[in-house]
């Protein structure tokens, strides 16, 4: 290699370097613009207010009892015979 060619490497080089720092800072954001605000939440307290007594109440009705609908004991229903 010629001292013009290792010249020119060099030249090529730090011309590369310095468009490459300033094109990273056009696409990169620093530090202050990336920054974002979160919403405040409010303070979650162990306070638990009463239900509705409108719809929850003694007389209400109770959605986990077990149902019976008739009084058949029969076993196969679909078969066309009634007991």
């Amino acid at each position: 290699m010629k001292q013009k060619d290792i010249a020119l490497i060099i030249m090529i080089a730090a011309i590369a370097a310095f468009i490459s720092f300033f094109v990273s800072h056009l696409l990169f954001q620093s530090g202050d613009k990336r920054a974002q605000k979160a919403e405040v939440v409010d303070v979650i307290s162990t306070d638990f207010q009463s239900p509705n007594t409108k719809y929850f109440n003694d007389k209400s009705i109770n959605p986990t009892q077990l149902i019976t609908i008739g009084g058949s004991n029969n076993q196969n229903p679909f078969n066309g015979k009634n007991q």
